[in-house]
This record gives C-alpha cells, structure tokens and sequence, in this order.
C-alpha cells in the first residue's frame, strides 16, 4: 500500500491525462476532424455529391449517438480501458477500409462504425477523470485531455495537404492509413498506460478530501429542473448541429469556392487547432467568474460572428478572422455544460443529467451537416449553410437569457 503521507513528483493520475488526450487526439481529432481535411480529395476521387458528402458526416455522428446510448452499459461491463482499446481498434480497421473503398455506400458503413468507435472511446475517457480526480483537480485534467483534440486538428492541416501533394489524387487514401495506423499505435499505448481507477495501483485520486456541504448530499429537488434540463439540451442541440457543420466543409469551402490549393487551405484549419487549444479552459475559467449563463452567450456570440462570417463572402479576411473564432470557441461549451449540470441540477444529478443532453448533442451533430449538404446541394454553395448555422446560435444566445440564475448553494 503506497503511503498516504509521502511526498510525491508525480501522481500516475497525470500519466492517465496524458494516455486520455493521446485516445482523444485518435478518436475524435483524427477520425473525426481529419475527415473534413480529407472530403475534397474524396469528393474528387469518389465523384461525391455535395448531399453525399452530408450524408457520411450524418452517418458518422449517427454511430457516435448510438455509442452514447450504448456506453454507459459497456463501460460497466467491461470497465474504461478494456472499452477504449477496443474502440481505437475498431477505428483502425475502418479507417484501413476506408482507405480501400470504391464507392460512396463503403465510405458510409465503414465512417458509421468510426462514429461508434468514437463514442465508445471518447465517453470511457472522460469518465476516467473522475474515478482518478477529486473535484479541485477535475477541470483542470479535463482540459488537458480535450487539448488532444485540438492537437489532431493541427497534425491534420499539415498532414493531408503535404500527402495530397505527393501522392495526387489518390493521397487521401494513403492519409487514411496513415491515421489508421497512428490509431493503432495509441491503442497500444492506451493498453499499456490507462488504468480504470487509482485502487488498481494502491493509490488516492489526484487532490485535496474536501467536506460535502449537506445540500449537496442531500437529494433536494431542484425547482423546474425538467425544464432546465430541456433547456440545456436545446442549447446543446444547437451547438452540435452548427459546430460540425462548419467542422465538416469548412475546408472544402475553401478550396471550391475562395479557389484556395489543399495545402493553404490545410494551413488554415490548423489554426483551428491552434485556437482551440486552450478554449475549453478559458472558457470555462470565464464562466467560473461570469456564471454559466453568461458564459454560454458568449461563446455562442463568438459562434454566430464566426458563422455569418463565413456565409457572408465578404472576403478573405472575413473568412479568416472566422476561422480563428470558430476555433476559439470550438470545445468551450461542452466545457461550460459540465459546469452548468452541477450548478443548477447538484451533484448527485449531475451525472445523469450530462448524460442525457449529450444525446441532445448527439442529435444535433447528426442532423447538422447531413441538412447542410442537402442545403449545399440545392443552393450550389456552402455559405446558405453558414447562414442558417449563424441564425440558430443567434437564437441560442437568445434562449440563454431564459435560464435562471442557479442556486448558489449548489
């Protein structure tokens, strides 16, 4: 048994962070944002449709909310780690096949599974925060496993292009297997680094034992708590359908339609993944001092400005200045949200009330840019789809003002 009292350099908790943003950087920055790097050499090579394009991104989003059904009852079953090695390999398999098809339909299935892989890695994660963290340390460890997400969207801007260079039209292909393999590499390290809770290694979670208050043990009903949770999943909606819209075809914006080369192009998305490094903890700092309420205007503000931007076509550096401030915003209300349950719900909900606006996320992020497609198809360009994206975050910033300030003492 390790002793309590001695001093310690290093927790293994933090060895933990470091294998979870690894999983992240796999699950969701490089099967998730890496696919919009890729879709214009795709679209060229498998003579795609813009409503086609939608419909794999729909149908990636679509696996990643049957995970999120599925997750909690895996995780029990088969606890945190076993779940997240095995969704990294799902991953690499799909994206080997991927790599492989000839035609939109294998693109569909196998980018579907990606999405279930997704989910089942991504949930387990996050959940290993706090079996490993107590509460004065769990933002904090949160943060720095979603920066592997920010870290996949800069490998891929400088990735693809240089591939798609070297390779031609066909480079997307070798891209795909690239990730693939770099998916089954994390795998490993995943296998070898994660443990399910510090007991398996006789040790305490990271931080200070701190007292509960009584109202927070308590199970004290939250007045109109059905309605705020409704209302925290409509903003949640709202925020996966516009975030993976832009997500999805901001790259192929650029290249069909301000006739940017793939590598300029990458070279711009990757400053997404610049800007995004450090959004969930800024912003989540901000609402700490502002209220959650006030946090989510802003960030959904910062969305709408980003989004209009984009659906102007006022210029170049429109577009740009739009890019920095999707990617600035870019994981900062799911960050906020976290917080958010806990305030108005307390923590013996919160748990649960996470879970079910992240299905409402979920929905959002499915039936985003499959519609977008649809809308670019009809209209011939993309901007439509920033438009109709900038006008439901406007709204989002509206419907904020309609939630109550919370309960302090929670």
């Amino acid at each position: 048994m390790a002793n309590p009292t001695a001093k310690q350099t290093w927790h293994y908790g933090w060895t933990v962070v470091f294998a979870g943003a690894l999983s992240l950087f796999a699950c969701l920055g490089l099967a998730r944002f890496a696919f919009g790097m890729l879709l214009p050499a795709m679209r060229t090579g498998l003579d795609l449709a813009f409503d086609q394009m939608g419909f794999i991104s729909m149908g990636n989003f679509a696996g990643y909310l049957a995970a999120v059904a599925l997750a909690p009852a895996l995780i029990r079953r088969f606890r945190p780690r076993v779940t997240i090695v095995a969704a990294l390999l799902l991953i690499t398999l799909c994206m080997l096949g991927i790599s492989l098809s000839q035609s939109f339909w294998q693109v569909l299935l196998l980018y579907t599974l990606v999405g279930i892989g997704s989910g089942f890695a991504n949930i387990p994660v996050m959940v290993l925060v706090s079996h490993w963290f107590r509460r004065e340390r769990r933002g904090r460890a949160a943060g720095l496993m979603v920066m592997g997400s920010g870290a996949g969207i800069i490998f891929s801007g400088y990735l693809i292009p240089a591939l798609n260079r070297g390779l031609g039209v066909e480079g997307w292909r070798s891209g795909w297997q690239i990730l693939a393999l770099l998916a089954l590499l994390i795998s490993g390290i995943a296998g070898k680094l994660l443990r399910n809770d510090p007991a398996e290694l006789n040790l305490e979670p990271v931080g200070k034992i701190q007292p509960i208050p009584p109202q927070q043990v308590a199970a004290k009903e939250t007045p109109g708590a059905g309605r705020i949770l409704v209302q925290l999943g409509v903003l949640y909606l709202v925020f996966g359908a516009t975030y993976m819209v832009y997500g999805t075809f901001i790259v192929t914006t650029m290249v069909v339609e301000y006739g940017f080369t793939e590598a300029r192009a990458g070279m711009f998305w990757s400053w997404v993944g610049w800007c995004s490094l450090f959004s969930g903890v800024s912003f989540g700092v901000l609402s700490d001092r502002i209220g959650r309420k006030g946090g989510l205007a802003v960030v959904f503000g910062v969305q709408t400005a980003a989004y209009l931007l984009a659906g102007s076509k006022l210029s170049t550096a429109a577009l740009l200045l739009s890019i920095v401030l999707y990617g600035l915003a870019a994981f900062a209300i799911p960050t906020i949200m976290a917080a958010a349950v806990g305030d108005y719900l307390g923590l013996s909900r919160a748990a649960q009330a996470f879970s079910l606006i992240t299905l409402f996320f979920a929905v959002g992020q499915t039936v985003g840019p499959g519609a977008a497609g649809v809308i670019a198809k009809a209209s011939g360009t993309f901007t439509t789809a920033y438009l109709a994206a900038s006008a439901l975050t406007g709204v989002a910033v509206l419907l904020t003002t309609l939630l109550p300030r919370p309960d302090t003492s929670r």
